[in-house]
Parts: C-alpha cells; sequence; structure tokens
C-alpha cells in the first residue's frame, strides 16, 4: 500500500496510488467510476478490510473473539466479507438482523442490541434463535413470553450500564443515566428473578462508549469492565457463554489525531484472557464496528464547477451532507473539522491551493472540506473523503432534496 499525505492529517495506508490516482481495490479511481457507472459513490477495500482484522487478531490474544457491529455498515456484501473473517455480528434492527442471516452466518453467532425493540423484532429473533440483548426488564419479558408462545427457549444476553464511563470517548454510551442497558446497581435483582424463572444466560454486554485514541482510557475501562463482569457472574454462578467487554477502537478523523496503539491493549487483554479462563471459564469479546470499515472506505464524487467568491475557491461537487452526513459535520461534532480530503486523480501533486468542497444542496451545511490545502481541482475532477468505510451512507439523510443516492460498492 502507498502512503498517501495530507497537509494536516495523519498519512492513510490502505490504498494504492498508479501513477497519480488513487486505486480502491486495485482499480485506478477513474475506472472504477466508469466501472460504477456514475458519482457520486462509495468505495470499500475488501483486501483493506482483511488486512485490518488481521492486524487485530496479530494484536489481540488468540483466545478473545472478535464482533463485527453491523450498524457501522449495514451494505450485504461488506457483511457477508466480514462474517468470514470475525467471530459474530451483532445488529440494532431487524433489518440488520435480516443482513446477517442472509450473510450465512449461524443465528447463535448473532447478537440483537438496541434500546427500542418491539415486541414482533423481539419475536422474530427468537424465532431466528439469535441472542437477544435485553436492555430491560421488559425486554427480557418480552424474549420470554416469545419463546412461550414459539416453543422456543430464547437465547438471552443482559446488557449492562455501568457505573463508570469511557474517558475520552467521542460517544458516552455508559456511566450514569443512559437509555442503553440495565443500570449495574440493579442487575443482581435481575439476575436473581432469572434464575428463579429457570432462564439461562448467555452472556454480558457492557458497552462504555465509542470512538476513542486514547490507549491508556481503553485499557482503563477494559479492566473495570471485566471486574463488573466478573462480579456479576459470580453472583449468577452458572456457565455463560461469552463476556463483551464492548469496543471503542477509534479512527483518526481530523487533523493533529494519530492512529490508535494496540500493544498496551493487546498486553491487558492477554492478562484479562488468561483471568477469564479461569475466573468466569468464558471467552472475552471485543465488538468493533468502526475500527473494522472506517479506514477502508471512501466516498467518492465528482467536480462540477470551480467557483471563486471574495477570494475563496468552492468546488461544488454533485455530492455532500445528504451522503455523507458525519463529513459535513453535521454527526456528533460539537465543532466542524475536516475529514482527510483528496483530489482522486491528482495523489502526489502539491497541496498548494487553499479550496472549499461542497455540494449541490442549497443550505450552508452542505460542506465536504472548509479552506482545505488541496491539489488544483478542475470540473470532472474526482474528490475522495476518506476514512468513511463507517457511519457514511446509512448515517445520512439521503432524501434531503430529493437528490440521487450514492451507489455503494464493495472492490
Amino acid at each position: 500500500m502507498t502512503e498517501i499525505r495530507f497537509a494536516q492529517h495523519a498519512p492513510i495506508r490502505a490504498f494504492d496510488v498508479f501513477g497519480t490516482a488513487l486505486a480502491v481495490g486495485g482499480v485506478p479511481i477513474g475506472r472504477l467510476a466508469e466501472r460504477v457507472g456514475r458519482t457520486p459513490f462509495y468505495a470499500y477495500d475488501r483486501a483493506a478490510i482483511a488486512a485490518r482484522v488481521r492486524s487485530l487478531r496479530e494484536a489481540l490474544p488468540c483466545g478473545l473473539h472478535l464482533h463485527y457491529a453491523i450498524k457501522a455498515n449495514p451494505m450485504p456484501a461488506l457483511v457477508q466479507h466480514l462474517a468470514a473473517l470475525t467471530d459474530g455480528l451483532d445488529v440494532a434492527s431487524a433489518q440488520e438482523m435480516a443482513v446477517a442471516l442472509d450473510a450465512g452466518v449461524d443465528p447463535a453467532r448473532i447478537s440483537f442490541a438496541g434500546p427500542g425493540k418491539t415486541h414482533a423484532e423481539i419475536r422474530r429473533a427468537v424465532a431466528a434463535g439469535i441472542t437477544m440483548t435485553a436492555e430491560s426488564v421488559a425486554q427480557l419479558d418480552a424474549a420470554v413470553e416469545a419463546g412461550n408462545a414459539l416453543g422456543v427457549p430464547p437465547r438471552v444476553a443482559l446488557r449492562v450500564n455501568p457505573a463508570f464511563e469511557l474517558k475520552a470517548s467521542g460517544m458516552k454510551m455508559g456511566g450514569g443515566p443512559k437509555p442503553f442497558g440495565i443500570d449495574e446497581a440493579k442487575l443482581p435483582e435481575v439476575l436473581d428473578a432469572m434464575r428463579a424463572r429457570g432462564l439461562a444466560l448467555v452472556g454480558l454486554h457492557i458497552f462504555g462508549g465509542s470512538q476513542n485514541l486514547r490507549a491508556d482510557a481503553i485499557v482503563d475501562a477494559q479492566s473495570k469492565t471485566y471486574e463488573l463482569g466478573r462480579r456479576l457472574l459470580a453472583h449468577w454462578g452458572e456457565p455463560v457463554q461469552w463476556l463483551n467487554l464492548g469496543g471503542g477502537f477509534g479512527v483518526p478523523y481530523f487533523p493533529g489525531e494519530q492512529p490508535l496503539d494496540l500493544a498496551p491493549i493487546g498486553e491487558n487483554l492477554q492478562t484479562l484472557c488468561s483471568r477469564a479462563a479461569g475466573e468466569i471459564g468464558a471467552p472475552l469479546v471485543i465488538e468493533l464496528g468502526r475500527y473494522f470499515v472506517a479506514e477502508a472506505g471512501v466516498y467518492v464524487c465528482r467536480v462540477l464547477e470551480r467557483k471563486e467568491s471574495c477570494g475563496q475557491v468552492f468546488l461544488v461537487t454533485d455530492g455532500g451532507l445528504h451522503h455523507h452526513l458525519s463529513a459535513s459535520g453535521n454527526f456528533g461534532q460539537v465543532l466542524r473539522k475536516n475529514y482527510p480530503v483528496a483530489v482522486a486523480n491528482r495523489i502526489g501533486a502539491p497541496l498548494d491551493e487553499v479550496q472549499s468542497v461542497v455540494g449541490p444542496l442549497c443550505t450552508p451545511l452542505d460542506l465536504l472540506a472548509d479552506r482545505m490545502p488541496l491539489a488544483h481541482a478542475e470540473p470532472g475532477d474526482l474528490i475522495a473523503v476518506f476514512q468513511s468505510g463507517a457511519y457514511g451512507l446509512t448515517a445520512s439523510p439521503t432524501a434531503f432534496l430529493g437528490h440521487p443516492a450514492p451507489a455503494e460498492v464493495l472492490v
């Protein structure tokens, strides 16, 4: 792979460059655009995804299970690719459940999380033999009710809302008042009630937060999560199939950010896996979404017009926030920052012009790059937004203003 450098961002190493053209899956970007048949489009590199899973296997303990959180990118072909590389899939809707099952995955390797599950969705999960991760007593009751009606013992796990939170995470999903999971303090009572009803427990799911680039914070959270899980499972006193420590592994999106250092995380997980073998008798699970796929994806759009206004250059493209909300800065950012962006058919050219990349929408929010040093670009050139393999298309308002949806391709 070729190192692609930017003026302000960490280098990208997931793709090749042929001459001056970015290549995804070994296909130069101009040819890939012709193959897709139109712009804009998302392109995901199959080999880059496999390499990321392989690097994780090498850095983390061999007994650790890796699960893919489909919500990061539910493209069916990509899910099927990752299903063969990982140990399980996590879904958060009936649609994602269908994608996971269609990928040919053993239902026992699929878990269904989410704070708002309908009775119909829970019934579908129980009927399919998927593990239903209950985030409330009401969800647990609904799973039991569905199992009784279907004559199928429900596979039930419990999601725990821990009293602590993952420090330095982009999105906190545990610690304090949260819609996710059952409060740590209430778990012993819930476990006792499950035992009294003769229910089995598949495992515990404890997820503190996401998008963390600090290895020390992840190590601290995983250690606390393991201790919490160990105490709760000791209270349960029966065998379980796994303890899910969550994920939280981040990727560098913005200027000044650096890739996550896996070495200290791997060392700590080695200790925890060794302890788990003797203390809980079940494997540990790390559940990742963006870390598997974000850096393997690009969003590609075409320059329609080069426009100057009051001394500022705007590259008006056929893509924008309706396709890639997070790159526009409107998906969880407090202060907008640029994703790494390049003129995809001019890689290696001097980054000597400050230009803004905007979309076709009638809103000032439609901004993919704000006054960013880029290679000189003209109409017809292709713009690539990197780090776009996760929370891209399905996290965007594609119907806004009625423009066509982008294509997707796994190369």
